[in-house]
């Protein structure tokens, strides 16, 4: 794989953690909308977020020609380490506090990646878009 790909497939990793952790540093994340669907969105925040990172992390992963199995597992690992440490960093947050809960919420969103890119036949969406326009 091209080295330029490469270093595109990680940067996104870097991008989309700073994404994270940029939103973790607001104080409050509180929407206008009813307090249950509030919580709802920000569930369903959580669950993308580390859905998104989990496929950056294995397309990344996939670039050093790991074997699928082992890039899965390392993005498994690396998600949830990052769930981790993200929640402990809304600790130090004024008006934010962390919570395991939050982190089995963002391992749904890792393990959903997983379970999708295990597929055959549902990998190609994603990849098929970004190889029309030669980013892969």
């Amino acid at each position: 794989m091209k080295k330029a790909v490469l270093i595109f497939n990680w940067l996104l990793v870097i991008i989309w953690i700073g994404v994270i952790f940029y939103f973790s540093s607001l104080p409050d994340l509180k929407s206008t909308l009813p307090s249950f669907w509030d919580l709802i969105f920000r569930k369903i925040a959580h669950i993308s977020e580390y859905f998104v990172l989990t496929y950056f992390f294995i397309r990344a992963f996939l670039g050093h020609k790991i074997d699928k199995n082992n890039a899965l597992i390392l993005s498994v690992v690396l998600a949830i380490i990052y769930s981790i440490s993200d929640e402990y960093h809304q600790t130090l947050i004024v008006g934010r506090s962390g919570r395991m809960e939050d982190v089995l919420i963002d391992s749904v969103g890792v393990m959903l990646m997983i379970w999708l890119w295990s597929k055959k036949s549902t990998q190609s969406g994603l990849d098929q878009i970004l190889k029309k326009f030669k980013i892969t």
